[in-house]
């Protein structure tokens, strides 16, 4: 494992706990709790996950490759939410999951000497996932952009549009950005994973 390998593993993984920590933290008092002490929550919920992570993170990162398929997944649909949540619902963002996932799974292919057929399945059935995640993040978003009353204000706003938008357009701006964003992961998801496995 090379050093930026390394790296990149251990960003991505020793993420996940002080993220959990500090959205629980957040959104577990928010309701109830007032400023102050919502800030406080999500820090402490942050620091524990970093507590875990100095025990743990060197252990984990050492052994990205053998980590069940199963928790990749929830991995990866975590991120995929966050980022989600972060861009406020635009799913073009997303797209970016596929370099990290298309690699990860091309290297474990490698590392793993996993046969031809073996580790293609296994790339196979990550794209489909990976994918398959990405529908129902481009399904909410669209959901978001029809049921929102400022969609088509936002869209004049942002893109600086001398004409008005109407809910047709909304439509075919979501059914061929969808498809186009699909094809551009499955692509890019292969790309990477092909160029992993054999470097």
């Amino acid at each position: 494992m090379s050093r930026i390998e390394r790296w990149t593993i251990t960003i991505i993984l020793g993420s996940i706990l002080p993220l959990m920590g500090l959205l629980a933290g957040w959104w577990g008092s928010y309701a109830f709790l007032s400023t102050t002490w919502v800030i406080i929550t999500a820090a402490a919920g942050m620091a524990a996950g970093l507590a875990v992570d100095a025990f743990c993170l060197k252990k984990w990162t050492a052994k990205a490759y053998e980590i069940d398929l199963k928790i990749l997944a929830a991995i990866y649909l975590f991120y995929s939410v966050c980022i989600f949540g972060f861009f406020m619902g635009v799913p073009v963002f997303n797209l970016a999951l596929a370099v990290p996932a298309g690699l990860f799974i091309g290297r474990k292919a490698a590392v793993q000497r996993m046969d031809a057929a073996s580790g293609q399945r296994v790339i196979s059935r990550t794209r489909w996932f990976t994918t398959g995640v990405l529908v129902l993040i481009c399904a909410a978003s669209a959901w978001f952009a029809l049921n929102s009353p400022s969609t088509a204000a936002d869209l004049e706003g942002m893109l600086r549009l001398p004409f008005e938008v109407t809910l047709p357009m909304i439509w075919g701006l979501i059914a061929v950005g969808g498809v186009l964003l699909l094809a551009a992961h499955w692509l890019l998801f292969t790309k990477c994973a092909q160029v992993a496995r054999v470097h």
